[in-house]
């Protein structure tokens, strides 16, 4: 199954901030063992890279931007995105460009803690909970 992982999800992880750490994690475990093909947005990176060094220091969080390019592909964010980003019906742009990198890809879902801002998406928007259910429901047992 082929995901797109919101920031929120991935902060989750990075800065164990509970009480989404838990199912965070549980899902990121599931690319680990290739039941889940994991993509983020290229522009994603550099926020959690911004977000995660004010955080935890620089030094540690390049660690965490190598471990997440060592897990997961990267979706490109393009002229073709932006552009569909820009003509989308989505109030943010950033959840705009996250739905249409997720388009591009081919992506099955969009794995965020913040559904209801995926409503018109292409792409439907899961908890990481729910995709782990779903994995479930497809016989990949954790």
């Amino acid at each position: 199954m082929i995901v797109l992982f919101d920031t929120d999800v991935i902060l989750d992880l990075l800065l164990d901030r509970e009480p989404f750490a838990e199912a965070a994690t549980l899902v990121f475990s599931r690319v680990e063992k290739g039941d889940i093909t994991g993509y983020v947005c290229a522009t994603t990176m550099t926020t959690l890279h911004y977000l995660a060094a004010k955080t935890v220091g620089a030094a540690k969080a390049r660690k965490y931007i190598q471990r997440l390019l060592s897990l997961l592909e990267v979706a490109p964010v393009n002229r073709p995105v932006l552009e569909a980003a820009l003509a989308g019906k989505f109030d943010d742009f950033e959840d705009g460009v996250v739905s249409e990198a997720a388009h591009h890809i081919g992506a099955r879902a969009i794995v965020t803690r913040n559904a209801k801002h995926y409503k018109g998406s292409a792409v439907p928007a899961y908890l990481p909970s729910e995709i782990l259910e779903m994995l479930v429901a497809c016989g990949k047992k954790a």
